[in-house]
């Protein structure tokens, strides 16, 4: 994450802030479907379950970071333009 540094301080905190929330709300939910609740209970189960938080947010800092350098090449195109341009390259 910090080997490719963001180009404004916007765009910093969007990625950061999107990795937090993805980091705890993805984390919490790989520990509920695997139930690794029990793991909380050692000193290296906890520093697992932090490790495992961390992992879950590092998508949301690619595709935040993805999404700012899409954006910023077709700076002059509308969103329209630009949704329309994504759906054309899913297939959809």
């Amino acid at each position: 994450m910090i080997m490719t540094r963001p180009r404004s301080s916007r765009e910093w905190a969007v990625a950061l802030i999107s990795t937090v929330v993805v980091s705890i709300g993805g984390g919490a939910a790989v520990i509920q479907y695997y139930s690794l609740h029990e793991w909380a209970v050692t000193f290296y189960g906890s520093l697992a379950l932090a490790s495992l938080h961390f992992t879950c947010g590092l998508p949301a800092w690619v595709l935040v970071r993805a999404w700012f350098i899409y954006a910023e090449k077709r700076r002059d195109s509308t969103l329209p333009d630009l949704v329309k341009e994504i759906r054309e390259a899913s297939g959809k």
